[in-house]
């Protein structure tokens, strides 16, 4: 009996496997052909500052002493924004594509400082927050390696560089970013051949390979008391998760 059932579900399973491997008509059979071709993306994104503290530092008071305090500045969550842009990608052989995107990312980064003081423990009215507004306007230069199309689909890897400049940052804040930054991604997607267009949807992890840190900002505050914690952090890289819609 049980010799039975084991083959009714080998031949279930041997079937299943047939019906989706089943060729089926192609929807715009010659959109990988072309040299070259332009689109529309939008998408939305999670980001996210990795930060490398001080520690301990020496401050001014108002009396002209000095006192040792220590301030811990991170971001206390991954916050959401959203990415609108167009693209132009080039064929370069069968399996290999090249896409540039210039696109604009909206977000905000919460920002979370405490003043642990010289005991080591919160201070009265120590908790800072900033909202770190942020607006880039990118150029993705990416590879893509894809694999062969089956049916309406077709899956693919890719890796680049995107460089960005910021377009926001005020002089009142307690931390600023420098005004370009690159970025290195990578990730994952698949093509889905629609009647009328292409549909790409695509993850990708973005990482900061430069200290995007304006570690000058601290001299140009007006408030004195805002400078321990803008100087409590001397590095700062940029994280971000995007999910992005590519319409070709």
């Amino acid at each position: 009996m049980k010799q039975r059932l084991l083959i009714i579900i080998g031949v279930l399973l041997l079937v299943a496997s047939a019906q989706a491997q089943e060729r089926k008509v192609q929807n715009r059979p010659y959109t990988d052909l072309r040299k070259f071709h332009f689109g529309i993306l939008t998408g939305v994104h999670f980001q996210d500052l990795e930060f490398l503290n001080v520690g301990p530092q020496l401050v001014e008071n108002e009396d002209g002493t000095t006192s040792e305090t220590l301030i811990l500045t991170d971001q206390d969550r991954w916050d959401a924004g959203f990415t609108v842009g167009v693209l132009g990608e080039f064929r370069l052989s069968q399996t290999l594509q090249l896409r540039i995107a210039p696109a604009m990312y909206f977000g905000n980064r919460h920002i979370t400082m405490i003043n642990y003081g010289s005991q080591g423990f919160p201070q009265e009215q120590a908790r800072q927050q900033q909202d770190l507004k942020s607006i880039y306007v990118s150029t993705a230069a990416d590879l893509i390696y894809a694999a062969p199309r089956f049916n309406n689909y077709r899956p693919y890897v890719m890796a680049g560089l995107n460089p960005m400049l910021n377009l926001s940052g005020s002089r009142d804040d307690y931390l600023r970013l420098k005004k370009t930054e690159v970025f290195a991604e990578i990730g994952v997607g698949c093509d889905f051949y629609l009647p009328f267009f292409k549909l790409r949807p695509e993850l990708k992890f973005m990482y900061g390979l430069m200290n995007s840190l304006d570690a000058n900002h601290a001299g140009e505050l007006r408030d004195r008391n805002m400078v321990p914690y803008s100087r409590s952090v001397k590095e700062a890289h940029s994280k971000i998760i995007a999910l992005t819609f590519y319409f070709e």
